[in-house]
């Protein structure tokens, strides 16, 4: 009830992306103060046992929570006032600790789904399921849960799963469900079965399931099915995922706990917003061979040998071996959680890295030199300039272009109204200190050397360039990078 966090509005920016209908269930209804617990009670027979206090506190989170929807450019109302069903999404108030209007979230589920899904739902005999998970169990080695949507699995059935390596063809072992009122995920005893109709969820024991990925589709081989056809469609799964992978070979290496979770986190990564090249994938658990895979990027681009963990976990031996060769491992359950680590992490890099190149780096300017205010003419020379165009630093070379290029040193101070500044940009009047840097320079002297008609410019070389273009890109504006070409001309600089 206290309204949108960032993971729901991740999840509903996907929803907008897939054009995916769906119904919001707003749960916590417990947690407002005094309210009656009517357990397992639809909705309407709950509100009716609560106090004015609680019902004016339930209408006024809700209208907060749908106008916070409506800031994600989507309509929703509580679902008995909704009379738009597809253009206006439901609301349906939850408990998930009292189950207060779980009736009505299971009750609107099935009517939607039988409004909207009839094909869907009706049962055909061609085999439909989805790997939901890889398992390995005690005494059954490999497994993998699978929701069965249409048809009939048998014992001793052909199948084809999607794998890390490729298709996978195998033979069921066995059929194995849990016991009545018992969890599929949960550890314990199961029944088996010499076949199973849809629909269910279901456990299934066979050879080489090592390399089955979560979330792709199972394919039964008939007696007039081609196998390589079928190999090719299980194929198809991963294809898509596949395609987004950077094709220079550089990025970061993304690991998923399904191929559901690993094609949102691709397609988060690949948007204008966030635009994080992809070099390598993989689903399930970081081990040794994909820190072994993420640190080629170590000879590539440093940056980039990382590896993006979502919802997985990492073994010991994997991290051991990634502190060792220097990989960096980002872990998150939530998408945006994991780009801001690595944009922390990206942007630590950058500025480290501006310290470093900060004394190579020329940043462009050209000033006009200030009538009356020559402060000192000599080392060091004080100076009241204009800055007509860029950006001054502190540490900038300053030379004459009138005067054959004579460098008359670096600036050393800048003050603004008197107060000490690291940088001054266009349109600015400031003082400025010039110190030489070498003895030929320290002799250079304004009305000598120089005088007032003279600009000063800031004296930029290849190497400079080269320094800006890497560390400072985004620093500066199209304007001072336009000046950058101009001063390239004229200090003819190839």
């Amino acid at each position: 009830m206290h309204g949108l966090e960032q993971q729901t509005i991740e999840s509903l920016n996907l929803l907008k992306m897939r054009n995916t209908e769906f119904i919001v269930a707003l749960n916590k209804l417990d947690r407002l103060y005094d309210w009656k617990v009517r357990c397992n009670a639809p909705i309407g027979i709950a509100l009716k046992e609560q106090s004015k206090d609680v019902t004016s506190e339930f209408h006024r989170r809700v209208t907060h929570v749908i106008t916070q929807f409506k800031e994600q450019g989507l309509n929703t109302e509580l679902y008995y006032k909704n009379r738009e069903m597809g253009e206006t999404f439901s609301i349906v108030p939850t408990s998930a600790i009292t189950g207060e209007g779980i009736p009505d979230l299971l009750l609107l589920l099935v009517q939607w789904t039988q409004k909207t899904m009839v094909e869907k739902l009706t049962f055909i005999d061609e085999v439909q399921g989805t790997v939901l998970e890889v398992k390995v169990i005690d005494g059954l080695g490999t497994t993998i849960d699978v929701v069965l949507v249409n048809g009939v699995l048998h014992e001793g059935d052909q199948i084809v799963v999607c794998g890390l390596q490729g298709p996978i063809v195998t033979t069921i072992r066995a059929l194995l469900t849990p016991h009545p009122m018992k969890e599929l995920r949960v550890k314990g005893t199961y029944m088996q079965h010499k076949d199973i109709k849809a629909a269910q969820g279901i456990k299934i024991a066979a050879q080489g399931l090592e390399h089955a990925i979560a979330g792709t589709g199972l394919y039964v081989v008939g007696p007039d099915d081609d196998l390589e056809d079928i190999k090719e469609a299980a194929k198809e799964d991963m294809q898509s995922v596949m395609s987004r992978i950077d094709k220079s070979g550089e990025g970061v290496y993304v690991q998923a706990s399904t191929l559901g979770s690993l094609e949102a986190l691709l397609e988060f990564l690949k948007t204008p917003d966030v635009n994080i090249p992809v070099s390598g994938i993989g689903i399930g658990p970081v081990l040794k061979k994909d820190v072994m895979k993420a640190s080629v990027m170590l000879e590539k681009k440093n940056e980039y040998a990382t590896i993006l963990a979502f919802d997985v976990k990492v073994t010991p031996e994997a991290r051991e071996l990634a502190d060792e060769l220097g990989v960096r491992i980002f872990i998150a359950d939530i998408i945006y959680h994991l780009f801001d680590q690595f944009k922390a992490y990206i942007d630590g890099l950058k500025e480290e890295r501006k310290k470093e190149a900060a004394d190579e780096a020329v940043f462009p300017c050209v000033l006009k030199i200030l009538p009356n205010c020559i402060f000192n003419k000599k080392d060091p020379i004080v100076l009241g300039v204009d800055i007509l165009e860029g950006i001054a630093r502190v540490g900038t070379p300053i030379c004459i272009p009138q005067r054959e290029f004579i460098d008359i040193g670096r600036i050393a101070s800048i003050e603004n109204n008197h107060k000490p500044v690291d940088a001054a940009k266009k349109g600015q009047k400031v003082a400025i200190k010039i110190v030489g840097s070498n003895p030929e320079e320290q002799q250079k002297m304004y009305g000598r050397h120089f005088e007032l008609d003279d600009e000063l410019v800031s004296h930029i070389s290849r190497r400079s360039i080269d320094v800006l273009k890497a560390n400072y890109r985004d620093d500066l504006t199209l304007d001072e990078w336009r000046l950058v070409q101009r001063l390239k001309i004229l200090f003819k600089i190839p």
